[in-house]
């Protein structure tokens, strides 16, 4: 008898409209793969939802806050319901950049300078010597990041939603490069291009608003660098599953650096995201890649 799957997407994150794309599009590979599929668009009632609908196992769409915060995750291992990506502290930690810059440091994982501050002082140019990045402390997608750059007097702070804590970040110059994990397997290396601005959300989820690379056509001391910190980062958080490392090369002075941005313990699985086109580019289908992620669901020991 075929696995009975329950997509879980949707919920009441920043990020509900890319988690129903990613949902719809697993659906449809997860029905193509022989498995008996069911979407939830979670609500704040999805444990009554579960208990009902008893699935065999859930794949987690979500993203955002709830989703891949470790709070659904310790959901499925009291209803005993083994799940998709990452488990409860892999998902908590990785959700919070903050602490997962301070996991890094120890094991020597390069990071760009950084700091916790109030928004005021972020938002008002007086954090540190600019140019620095404004960040979340625990959103993903890009949501929310602002730039403040040399001459600025701070960018607006009036549509910030996001906490009066914020992390800020030293800006660093150069490239964009990310790498997906799959299991215990770096798959490439792919530089990002967005072809106006940085890699925000728009640039993401938006088809023509940025060119992907693979592989990326840096120096391969840089590649392997990049491959082997992704894994390195994903083992020493205690993820599994699907993983998505993202990083700066800086380009601009020889022989170049690479440093570590975070990580994301839920990657994006819609038709522009990284992780299926790293895949494919390796054979792997999508079909093929999600019933993977089902097979090796489980929950936290």
């Amino acid at each position: 008898m075929a696995k009975r799957v329950a997509v879980l997407m949707g919920g009441w994150s920043s990020e509900r409209e890319v988690s129903l794309v990613t949902g719809r599009e697993c659906s449809r590979a997860l029905e193509a793969a022989g498995f008996k599929v069911s979407e939830i668009d979670v609500g704040h009632d999805i444990a009554n939802v579960l208990s009902q609908a008893k699935p065999d196992i859930c794949f987690n769409a979500l993203h955002g806050r709830f989703g891949e915060d470790g709070r659904i995750q310790g959901l499925l291992d009291i209803l005993g319901i083994p799940y998709t990506h990452s488990g409860v502290m892999a998902s908590a930690i990785a959700m919070n950049k903050v602490r997962t810059k301070e996991i890094c440091a120890v094991v020597g994982i390069p990071l760009a300078e950084h700091k916790v501050a109030d928004r005021a002082t972020a938002f008002a140019g007086k954090a540190m010597n600019k140019p620095y990045v404004i960040k979340p402390i625990s959103e993903g997608s890009s949501i929310g990041v602002r730039i403040v750059k040399n001459g600025d007097n701070g960018p607006p702070e009036e549509d910030w939603r996001y906490g009066d804590e914020v992390l800020v970040e030293r800006y660093i110059a150069g490239r964009e490069l990310t790498v997906a994990v799959m299991g215990d397997r770096p798959l490439t290396v792919t530089e990002i291009r967005p072809r106006t601005g940085f890699y925000d959300y728009t640039s993401k989820y938006t088809d023509g608003k940025a060119d992907h690379l693979l592989p990326a056509p840096v120096p391969k001391t840089i590649f392997d660098q990049a491959m082997s910190v992704a894994l390195l980062a994903h083992r020493t958080l205690g993820c599994r599953g699907v993983s998505r490392s993202d990083f700066r090369f800086d380009d601009t002075v020889a022989p170049g650096r690479l440093v570590f941005l975070e990580i994301n313990t839920q990657p994006g699985m819609t038709p522009l995201s990284l992780v299926p086109e790293q895949a494919a580019f390796l054979g792997i289908s999508f079909t093929d890649l999600v019933a993977w992620m089902v097979e090796e669901a489980r929950c936290d020991s």
